[in-house]
């Protein structure tokens, strides 16, 4: 899975280039991209807007925070395992959430791990090795879903 685009879906600038450099430090070879906000993300998805005349590739995983401005990512979530094309996409929520109607609101729509980040940027990296190994060393996902 070298070649699978990871979308990072993250409003903090701070989370955002953390989880970014972890990224980078454990998965060198995936093309990945950064969507600040849960409208702009499904743009990206959908093609549309800013992304209308893009090729931009579908992402095999995506990584999602809850607490967006605009549209959340409780309804990012939604949208996208409601969507035919997109919904074996896995979606690995990612927030500072560990409230449990949050957990069990996000398994219910679809989410395919939820994570709780930790505080840390050691805790940060750690948890970033974790699922990228996991992810990416060995499950075995769907065809079309990277």
């Amino acid at each position: 899975m070298s070649g699978t685009t990871i979308l990072l879906v993250e409003d903090s600038p701070e989370d955002a280039e953390a989880a970014i450099r972890g990224l980078r430090k454990f998965r060198m070879g995936n093309p990945l991209r950064h969507c600040p906000t849960g409208d702009d993300a499904l743009d990206y998805l959908y093609g549309r807007g800013s992304y209308s005349a893009s090729t931009a590739p579908r992402p095999g995983i995506i990584l999602l925070d809850l607490n967006l401005p605009g549209t959340d990512g409780r309804e990012v979530l939604a949208e996208l395992k409601s969507h035919p094309d997109l919904r074996r996409i896995p979606v690995i929520v990612m927030t500072t959430s560990s409230d449990p109607r949050d957990i069990q609101a996000c398994y219910d729509a679809g989410a395919n791990s939820y994570v709780v980040k930790p505080v840390s940027l050691e805790g940060l990296m750690k948890a970033i090795q974790q699922l990228t190994d996991y992810w990416f060393q060995i499950v075995v996902l769907p065809n079309g879903a990277d």
